[in-house]
């Protein structure tokens, strides 16, 4: 979490989220009004978060990772557009924005997203390009996420899987599995971080051929690498192209 995130929440007088997450903050928290939902319930959350702003009050909206990524700030201003709520926003010394007394101020506090605290666990593998693809089809159809895959595959990008597996959703990761070994070699690096940086974390490093659906969960970010990535010491690389410019080799 950043100073920025901590600072805002701490002036907050309330917090709305995801009830996991509000659990994560709980000790941030005492004492401020609390709007706390379900899975499947953003809307009806988010929508109260917006109520409570437009009424006075200062409300923090806790997601987890970054709220642009995969989290609720886009949900934010759909609901605004879509109910004609006029905004404003912007940050501490942004000239852009700002506070009007007509218009609903909206920051978005930027935060560590999965895939880069997963990536900094493994070791690194994100150094060149990649895709970050969900696996959800709660919202985005199974047809669109396989095209998606199949296109981040030809490419060769490295790959970060977010929403791998759920107790109702639990053939996904299998069937991008298959796709992916349509494109990728069966020894193609893999690394699986599920809680990154909280106190169920886990790590695990193995192949593509050998990735098993049980190992993963909501909280899991599965990384596939690209025909470039390598294991070396217990860490995932993916190298950037510099030892195809450079002598990387020193002598002592």
């Amino acid at each position: 979490m950043s100073g920025r995130a901590k600072a805002v929440i701490a002036a907050s007088d309330t917090i709305a989220g995801y009830t996991t997450y509000i659990d994560l903050v709980r000790p941030l928290i005492a004492g401020k009004n609390i709007i706390s939902t379900g899975m499947q319930k953003e809307v009806d959350r988010v929508w109260q978060a917006i109520e409570a702003a437009n009424s006075g009050r200062t409300c923090t909206l806790v997601c987890s990772g970054d709220p642009g990524v995969y989290a609720m700030a886009g949900l934010v201003f759909e609901l605004c557009m879509k109910n004609n709520i006029a905004t404003t926003g912007g940050s501490p010394g942004d000239s852009s924005g700002g506070i009007a007394q007509d218009r609903l101020f909206i920051e978005v506090i930027p935060g560590v997203p999965a895939l880069c605290a997963g990536a900094a666990l493994l070791g690194a593998p994100l150094m060149h390009d990649f895709a970050s693809i969900s696996l959800s089809d709660l919202l985005t159809p199974w047809e669109v996420i396989e095209k998606r895959l199949c296109a981040a595959a030809a490419g060769d990008f490295v790959i970060a899987l977010y929403n791998p597996k759920s107790k109702k959703r639990n053939w996904q990761l299998n069937a991008a599995k298959k796709r992916l070994l349509e494109y990728r070699a069966k020894d193609t690096p893999v690394g699986l971080v599920t809680s990154a940086m909280r106190e169920d974390q886990h790590i695990r490093l193995c192949t593509l051929e050998n990735l098993n659906a049980d190992w993963a969960d909501m909280q899991t970010i599965v990384f596939i690498g690209n025909n470039t990535t390598f294991i070396h010491a217990g860490r995932m690389i993916t190298p950037r192209g510099y030892d195809n410019r450079y002598d990387l080799a020193r002598t002592s």
